[in-house]
């Protein structure tokens, strides 16, 4: 039982140390968000994309582009007043996989303009994929 954990252990250390299971996450995202007609073949290049710009350290492109931030947010914004709830957009970056699920927001009252909003998702987007 001993060798179990101790097995048990070292794949987690394993898998934190990589970042295993955030990168998991993020390509999940990213699948169900774009929604490709291969998934598979998506997620090679995508990975491919990634490996380059990390030997290059060019950016990595983003798989949301501004139209898909933009009709994001219009899809919260449903009464066209420019603005969303600050629940709205904490639940759009979770959604995104932009956020932990705990992360802590300082809600200022304050409603969300598209403008903050694709900042916000551009920013935390590149911090992401940097991090691989």
């Amino acid at each position: 039982m001993e060798g179990l954990k101790s097995r048990e252990l070292q794949a987690r250390d394993y898998l934190e140390k990589h970042r295993i299971m955030e990168l998991l996450h993020h390509l999940t995202s990213v699948l169900l968000f774009v929604r490709p007609p291969k998934p598979k073949e998506y997620l090679i290049s995508l990975l491919e994309r990634l490996r380059i710009a990390k030997i290059t350290g060019v950016a990595f492109p983003f798989f949301v582009d501004n139209s898909n931030i933009v009709a994001m947010f219009d899809m919260m914004d449903s009464s066209g007043k420019g603005t969303i709830s600050f629940a709205q957009y904490k639940e759009a970056l979770k959604n995104l996989g932009l956020c932990a699920a705990d992360e802590v927001f300082n809600d200022d009252g304050h409603r969300i303009a598209l403008e903050k909003f694709r900042d916000e998702v551009n920013t935390r987007t590149w911090k992401i994929w940097k991090a691989f």
